[in-house]
């Protein structure tokens, strides 16, 4: 199947461990823009946050090639899933940022199978994450089977 993998750049090290797992379990997998450019070394992790937390990721959007927005919103309509790498990030416990939550209603409304790494988060938006349904897998990826 092909899982497009969601979640905030600064996870970068668990969505390569999460894609690297998927894929020598049969699956094709689709990872961020600056994760992809992170993992081949041509971004600095570091200094990519640090970048963001001090300018916001308006001027790194710009210096991509393309609008990350729609290129993801392609990557997902081309897939069967995505999967949501929600992990601890500012003390909130399996955290959804707004980039994660946009990229989960496009999987809704293009009826994708949405799975969730962990439990849902605490979050002023967690009715609307519940209301989409998503397969929580507690961190066992092996449960993605069960649902094709």
């Amino acid at each position: 199947m092909k899982i497009v993998i969601c979640g905030s750049v600064n996870f970068t090290p668990k969505l390569k461990e999460v894609s690297d797992q998927l894929e020598t379990m049969g699956h094709q997998t689709f990872l961020p823009y600056y994760s992809t450019k992170i993992i081949n070394n041509e971004v600095d992790l570091d200094e990519y946050v640090q970048e963001k937390e001090k300018n916001g990721d308006v001027s790194l959007r710009n210096d991509a090639k393309e609008d990350l927005i729609k290129r993801y919103f392609k990557k997902i309509k081309e897939s069967d899933a995505i999967i949501v790498v929600n992990i601890e990030k500012n003390g909130i416990e399996n955290y959804i940022g707004g980039n994660t939550f946009l990229e989960m209603g496009f999987a809704y409304v293009l009826d994708k199978k949405l799975f969730l790494l962990n439990d849902v988060p605490i979050l002023n938006y967690k009715d609307e994450i519940i209301a989409m349904k998503p397969i929580i897998l507690n961190g066992n990826l092996k449960l993605i089977s069960n649902h094709w």
